[in-house]
């Protein structure tokens, strides 16, 4: 009985709140502008009008809008360092999570198994909320903020997106009732025939995919890196097809289901280098890589830091 007291409590803290892999659409939407530019000026006497090409206005249009920043970049080789240990920490103590449910439903300590519902409840909590064990700061956008606020907040409102772009209400209906169902119950299949082990090679494979979205979001919404961001959910994109992989070799079924959500991080990845491609920085595409300016301090933080 202690054991289940715990899971509830477990899983009531990792449903707090239901956010997952995020893309959210522009608040605002910017409109192209085509044709001539005509100016027309009078005095006393005459009248002129001043016909200026289309090309030259537009020049004259982006110079005014991009900022002028001719700071030297660097590789942000503390970015890169922590990216990697913030994943290493989160597999460690996904596995050290799954690994003492494990041992308190062995039976050798004479407690029972949990019922199927409560395990499919843990993977559904762990979908949403599986970066409560990753150390960076990975929040995710604010929805309510961004439409009560005139200023864009980070990961909405804040790049040019793609006219393709879903509404931003699409999100959270898929990852709440879609993506996470799927993927808590084809683990749940997995765990049904490795013979009731949670901590299991296979399973894990989900857990990776998670700690590399997790670590997506924090480059793509809070540091809003969007050249990195691409090769992120290029990391996201392989590791999700390589669970479906391994879970089909265990349970078609299982590898079926988890392989629709596979079908949505295509889609994801596309339109993150879609958004990638529309915000040129000084004229040219972000760095596939972490930049920062020569000299200065990495914006990427864990959650214990402060951020400056």
């Amino acid at each position: 009985m202690r054991i289940h007291h715990s899971l509830l409590l477990s899983i009531a803290f990792l449903t707090t709140s239901t956010t997952g892999f995020s893309l959210l659409p522009r608040k605002a939407s910017f409109q192209s502008i085509t044709g001539t530019s005509t100016s027309t000026f009078k005095d006393t006497t005459t009248s002129s009008t001043l016909v200026a090409g289309e090309n030259r206005f537009v020049t004259e249009l982006k110079a005014i809008a991009t900022p002028s920043s001719n700071d030297e970049k660097e590789l942000d080789v503390e970015a890169i360092g922590k990216y990697a240990m913030s994943a290493g920490v989160e597999m460690v103590l996904l596995t050290l999570f799954l690994r003492m449910l494990d041992f308190g439903m062995s039976p050798e300590r004479g407690m029972g198994e949990l019922p199927l519902p409560a395990i499919t409840a843990i993977f559904y909590a762990l979908s949403l909320k599986s970066r409560v064990f990753n150390p960076l700061n990975n929040q995710r956008p604010d929805l309510k903020k961004a439409s009560t606020e005139d200023k864009p907040s980070k990961g909405f409102g804040d790049r040019i997106m793609p006219k393709w772009t879903p509404p931003g209400v699409f999100f959270p209906i898929l990852w709440i009732f879609i993506n996470a169902p799927l993927r808590a119950y084809s683990t749940t299949l997995i765990y049904e025939v490795n013979g009731h082990v949670l901590c299991d090679p296979t399973i894990l494979c989900l857990m990776l995919h998670l700690t590399m979205g997790d670590i997506w979001n924090t480059i793509n919404n809070t540091e809003r890196r969007l050249g990195a961001s691409v090769t992120g959910v290029a990391t996201v994109w392989t590791s999700v097809w390589y669970a479906i992989y391994r879970y089909y070799e265990v349970d078609p079924l299982a590898g079926k289901l988890l392989g629709l959500t596979g079908v949505w991080i295509t889609i994801a990845a596309a339109l993150v280098t879609n958004t990638w491609t529309l915000n040129l920085v000084n004229e040219k595409l972000d760095s596939l890589l972490p930049l920062k300016a020569v000299g200065s301090e990495s914006i990427t933080k864990f959650s214990f830091e402060d951020e400056k």
